[in-house]
């Protein structure tokens, strides 16, 4: 295996670990499931770092984590959207990584919304059909849902951001550029 794809493997397995371990660090929980933490960094990160496809791995591997370690199923499908879907989709946050040099904050800031955005419709779907139960009698289940997801992914993205922006300017070498490696 050449040194390249190794360094990106093991980047990725480190992130993965790193963004289980900051997800388990709540700055706030919510009763049913869902919590403002550092969780996307981590693989927002490799994502602006390696591309794509890292990036996808690495929310798909945090997905499962997440779902392994303390996951609530209902349902296959409620499994497949709250975990593996839901974390995969920030991954898609390296589309904002140029071909060469740091990304343009802007365009990090509008992929991360874009990604969250793929969360909050997989969190909303399955809140809709499989936990609608905990709505407040007399509101619909559509907006319970809405309001229930959007009250913790709306600070996790705006926490997200900040502190992607801060290391972006304050270490972009370091965190935000991959090396370059020779097979």
């Amino acid at each position: 295996m050449n040194t390249k794809r190794l360094t990106i493997m093991t980047e990725i397995a480190i992130m993965a670990a790193l963004a289980y371990i900051l997800g388990m660090i709540k700055l706030f929980q919510m009763p049913q499931g869902g919590s403002i933490s550092l969780i996307m960094l981590p693989i927002a990160i490799i994502a602006l770092r390696r591309g794509v496809v890292p990036g996808l791995i690495t929310g798909l591997l945090v997905g499962e984590l997440d779902h392994l370690i303390g996951g609530y199923v209902v349902h296959p499908v409620q499994l497949l959207l709250d975990y593996p879907i839901a974390y995969t989709a920030v991954g898609l946050v390296g589309l904002a990584r140029p071909a060469a040099g740091v990304p343009q904050l802007g365009k990090v800031w509008s992929f991360l919304f874009g990604a969250i955005a793929i969360r909050f419709l997989c969190h909303f779907t399955s809140g809709v059909v499989w936990f609608g139960s905990y709505a407040p009698e007399g509101m619909p289940v559509a907006t319970y849902s809405a309001l229930y997801n959007l009250s913790y992914l709306v600070p996790e993205f705006i926490i997200t951001g900040i502190v992607l922006t801060l290391l972006a300017k304050k270490a972009p070498q370091q965190i935000l550029l991959a090396r370059s490696y020779t097979s």
